[in-house]
């Protein structure tokens, strides 16, 4: 009964919220990917586009709203309406939950409120989440039970995976991998309900987070062996321990005690040279030894000593590394790139560069491949697609594409009917040919979001306007305590991070 955590690509960060708050500075940045599959891509495109529904709290009930702001399910309901992905006409209403004994029933509905489904006892989402909480629901497959038994089907209602399960889990962290369990054994399905690994195992694990990466599979026995998304038996099940690590068909395993890197074909390349393994980048291996983090090669070369408290792999031959609680870059002929001054180094692998911050604060120092300062602010979208990124440069928000050239709104925002711009520290916004539509009378305000609509900031208090800078939520919020500010016509977002829904609260 969790809920799913999406976000838009134009929300206003609140400042004030994100410094008190900066671990969510790289939750919001990761949710930017995951809502451009989600959101329409332009509001202003025909009536023939795929409307988006979200879950909307009013009055102490829960409903739905389209992309527009309009109400299509009533809100009536006492919990949280899932809707399965924004542009799928399903929505999944839970009713008569007890929370003392974890029951509840479910009813699925549509946007005419037509009851849909029918035929099972419970239909829900699968839930998935990442090692930095992030929620997402797997696409294109719901869960359903019929008496003390589970199966799949996709969003069309048909039957992908027989109702003969105990239970169908999502495999935590890994996108297109469902657990499976029958006669207390587990087994693995993808979410068009195919079986990669049959219902024959005590456990299994994901390799890395792809699922392309195969899969850890644990006997009755208790030993380890790998399987790939292709069924094919990589790694008989023989080894006491396998490490969720791989690369270039590299595998960590335990035999004997012994921790050992291994091909795919079982050929021993390193034996008993590190404690524990990190990660694996083509050849070379992030190995610990003594509670020290250091990188060795397959072919046993040390190429960084052991003597980190902590390493990562960034681009060509450099790492991040971490030196007591500071952070700096070192590279494998053992030269300090960065000095070790950072409380925090992030590479932006699909961008390119590399932010830095000093003293725990929100703005981070913005540096080229070549480790060339080139920016200083919050960074708070990257859009890979469209090749530009968008930063807080003390109180605007300017545009970049990866060569660090900076980009006016409308050359970037190429959907957007207006422009958010500044003049005597007020905003107001233009068109694209640069004539002002709304005047300079704000004190904050985001661009114009994927919806149409723009988020201003008035007297200490949040409202909306249209596509057409028409006002549509007067300025009444106060939204201190929200992270993403966002608005769908007079609906705002809610501050809950945990949740993706709009309200007028």
């Amino acid at each position: 009964m969790s809920k799913g955590k999406r976000y838009d690509t134009e929300s206003k960060l609140n400042i004030k919220k994100v410094i008190a708050v900066i671990i969510a500075i790289a939750v919001i940045i990761m949710f930017v990917v995951a809502i451009k599959t989600l959101l329409t891509k332009n509001t202003n495109e025909t009536s023939t586009q795929v409307m988006s529904y979200y879950p909307v709290y009013t009055n102490d009930k829960w409903g739905v709203i389209d992309q527009t702001g309009k109400i299509v399910i009533e809100p009536t309901y006492s919990e949280m309406i899932t809707i399965p992905d924004s542009k799928t006409d399903i929505f999944i209403c839970l009713y008569d939950v007890d929370y003392t004994n974890n029951t509840y029933k479910t009813k699925v509905i549509d946007s005419k409120n037509n009851e849909k489904f029918t035929n099972y006892d419970l239909v829900e989402v699968i839930e998935n989440q990442d090692s930095s909480n992030n929620l997402w629901y797997e696409a294109g497959v719901l869960r359903v039970k019929k008496g003390d038994k589970y199966g799949l089907i996709d969003y069309s209602g048909k039957e992908i995976l027989p109702l003969e399960y105990t239970s169908i889990e999502a495999l935590q962290g890994v996108t297109n991998s469902l657990i499976i369990k029958k006669d207390e054994q587990v087994g693995l399905c993808d979410n068009k309900g195919n079986i990669i690994i049959n219902p024959e195992y005590k456990n299994i694990q994901s390799i890395g987070d792809n699922y392309q990466n195969g899969y850890i599979v644990q006997n009755n026995d208790g030993l380890f062996g790998v399987i790939d998304f292709t069924k094919k038996v990589v790694l008989e099940p023989k080894y006491e321990e396998i490490k969720q690590v791989s690369s270039n068909n590299i595998y960590i395993v335990k035999e004997n005690g012994k921790l050992n890197a291994i091909t795919r074909e079982g050929e021993v390349l390193l034996e008993n040279k590190f404690d524990d393994v990190k990660q694996i980048n083509e050849n070379d291996i992030i190995f610990i030894k003594n509670k020290k983090y250091g990188v060795i090669s397959s072919t046993g070369e040390i190429k960084i000593e052991a003597q980190y408290d902590d390493l990562q792999y960034s681009f060509g031959e450099n790492y991040i590394a971490k030196n007591g609680d500071k952070y700096g870059i070192i590279n494998t002929s053992n030269e300090t790139i960065l000095p070790f001054e950072y409380t925090n180094i992030l590479y932006r692998k699909e961008a390119g560069f590399i932010e830095a911050n000093k003293d725990n604060s929100a703005v981070s120092q913005i540096l080229n491949n070549k480790f060339e300062q080139k920016l200083e602010g919050i960074v708070s979208d990257v859009n890979a697609e469209k090749g530009y990124f968008r930063i807080r440069v003390n109180d605007e928000y300017k545009y970049y594409n990866f060569n660090f050239e900076e980009k006016k709104s409308s050359e970037v925002l190429t959907s957007n009917t207006l422009f958010l711009s500044k003049k005597d520290g007020k905003y107001g916004y233009i068109d694209k040919d640069g004539n002002v539509v709304v005047d300079y009378i704000y004190e904050d305000a985001t661009e114009q979001n994927n919806f149409g609509y723009a988020a201003v900031k008035k007297d200490g208090k949040w409202g909306s306007i249209d596509k057409n800078g028409n006002q549509v939520a007067e300025t009444k919020y106060e939204l201190a305590n929200n992270i993403i500010i966002d608005f769908i016509g007079k609906w705002h977002l809610g501050e809950d991070i945990n949740s993706y829904y709009y309200t007028d609260k």
